[in-house]
């Protein structure tokens, strides 16, 4: 670390409150030297700008609210919101840390207002990468017991994210009981208790056939329909394991989830023309505005699609 000018009361980068936070930082808080850089950074651009403000050194003890709203306002033309919540994160943890050791009578910026994060649009996969991912149980040939059971039935659960639009908890806990086999829809259970009916399409509901037909053990009311060959209901885990793999081998973004299925069967929807309010029970949102940023996602990609298709884009 670099020599310490010990002048205390003031904020300043090189000053020994400063010094002994990002001390503490990193070796009792065990921090990444980059998470510590990142905060002294952030300190060093609230004193020159209180510098510039007050032309003159501010001690720890002199910052006011004022002026610490005064920042963030101003830091809003000069940073995104992320960024700036993370400065003024660094800022008031530092301010913490005086506090706690009496160099401070109080933190400036406790419950000061920041403005919200951005949201970012979820990430979704095309309507072509989704036909390659459900495609990669079936690309490899094998004649096991063991291989087949496992083809049919990670098939099946692609299937069901997909045409379901269904939250890996909701897949995993369907049984029997719940599949309505007349209409080719499922009842399942999702946040807060809530039930509603999904339709997962012919599609689906044939690789549901075929899977109980050959495998099913046990199809009674309460048994589950996605099982290990032991007949045990799968985990969230094993369904995201199985997931990574078939994104792998279809040369996809690693990073998908099974949630990122969800996000694309609502996009798809939209984009095909789908009622707004028609999706949000499709997903089982209990606020329209959740299922409405899937309407910006629709919208990116119109835009997109239009920039890449219109003569005079």
């Amino acid at each position: 670390m670099a020599k310490v000018e010990v002048r205390e009361g003031f904020i300043k980068p090189s000053f020994a409150e400063c010094a002994s936070f990002i001390t503490h930082l990193t070796s009792e808080r065990r921090l990444s030297a980059y998470t510590a850089r990142n905060y002294q950074h952030a300190i060093e651009c609230f004193y020159s700008w209180l510098c510039e403000l007050e032309k003159k050194d501010i001690g720890l003890n002199e910052v006011t609210k004022s002026h610490c709203r005064s920042y963030i306002i101003e830091s809003q033309s000069k940073y995104s919101r992320k960024t700036l919540r993370n400065h003024i994160s660094g800022i008031r943890t530092f301010y913490k840390f005086c506090q706690a050791r009496n160099w401070v009578n109080n933190n400036p910026f406790h419950n000061l207002i920041l403005p919200k994060s951005d949201k970012p649009l979820p990430k979704i996969l095309t309507k072509t990468q989704v036909l390659k991912l459900l495609d990669q149980p079936l690309i490899k040939e094998g004649d096991s017991e063991n291989f087949k059971f496992n083809t049919l039935r990670d098939l099946l659960i692609l299937e069901l994210l997909y045409a379901g639009g269904l939250r890996v908890s909701e897949l995993i806990g369907i049984n029997y009981g719940n599949i309505n086999h007349e209409n080719a829809s499922i009842k399942v259970l999702g946040k807060g208790g809530k039930q509603r009916n999904a339709p997962i399409g012919n599609r689906a509901h044939e690789t549901l056939m075929k899977f109980r037909d050959a495998f099913a053990k046990d199809t009674s009311i309460d048994a589950p329909l996605i099982i290990n060959r032991q007949g045990k209901r799968l985990s969230i885990r094993s369904v995201q394991i199985l997931l990574k793999k078939y994104l792998k081998s279809a040369e996809l973004p690693s990073d998908l989830t099974p949630h990122k299925i969800r996000h694309s069967f609502a996009t798809h929807l939209l984009d095909n023309g789908a009622d707004l309010r028609a999706v949000q029970e499709l997903l089982g949102h209990s606020s329209l505005s959740t299922t409405q940023i899937y309407t910006h996602v629709s919208a990116v990609r119109l835009k997109e699609v239009h920039g890449l298709s219109h003569p005079r884009a």
